[in-house]
């Protein structure tokens, strides 16, 4: 579930050695599987662990993740970086926003995931987002922008550079193409 580095690692038990007995760390993601979901590490004191906690063991201490976040923390890596401009842990984990599907799953639900794992995070650093409208009959995801990308005059870009390529390469075979259903030009929202 939860793949911690041996740099991680070595400095998790630096820091649970100034803390009380028997305190682990928690990992954590508030707003689990929506687009404002963040993800988190604290302490984990031997009185704040849950019956319904999951336990993970790491070398010299545990990883306790709560009931909800488990699914939302599959394939989620911790490492302990340094470069130029000092040392940080960093915490990734791809399925926060939405909880990963199946391989089988319905094609919606597939790109319903694409979006809200990949293509959003992307979108956010521009303030934009995107959703799903539909997919009709013959392959086409029909998609609509909000946020920073309402109006933007790159959006065609972004449309056909970006996401309908990611797409129809994640999707061959099931998916022909993407649409963009955004009424750009109209709306206190828009940019220009």
């Amino acid at each position: 579930m939860i793949t911690i580095s041996e740099d991680a690692q070595a400095h998790f038990v630096k820091l649970l050695g100034n803390q009380e007995a028997g305190t682990n760390i928690r990992v954590f993601v508030v707003n689990p599987g929506t687009s404002s979901a963040e993800c988190g590490v604290s302490y984990c004191p031997p009185d704040a662990v849950e019956d319904s906690d999951t336990r993970l063991p790491f070398n010299g201490f545990d990883a306790v993740v709560d009931e909800e976040s488990v699914p939302y923390l599959d394939e989620a890596e911790i490492d302990y970086v340094t470069d130029q401009m000092g040392s940080q842990l960093t915490l990734k984990a791809p399925n926060a926003k939405a909880k990963k599907v199946s391989d089988d799953a319905p094609l919606v639900e597939r790109i319903n995931y694409m979006i809200e794992s990949e293509i959003n995070p992307q979108l956010a650093n521009h303030g934009g987002q995107v959703m799903l409208v539909e997919v009709t009959d013959d392959g086409i995801a029909i998609l609509q922008f909000g946020g920073g990308c309402n109006g933007c005059s790159m959006v065609d870009v972004t449309l056909k550079d970006g996401i309908e390529k990611q797409m129809l390469e994640n999707f061959a075979g099931e998916l022909n193409g993407v649409r963009d259903a955004t009424e750009h030009e109209a709306g206190e929202h828009s940019y220009y």
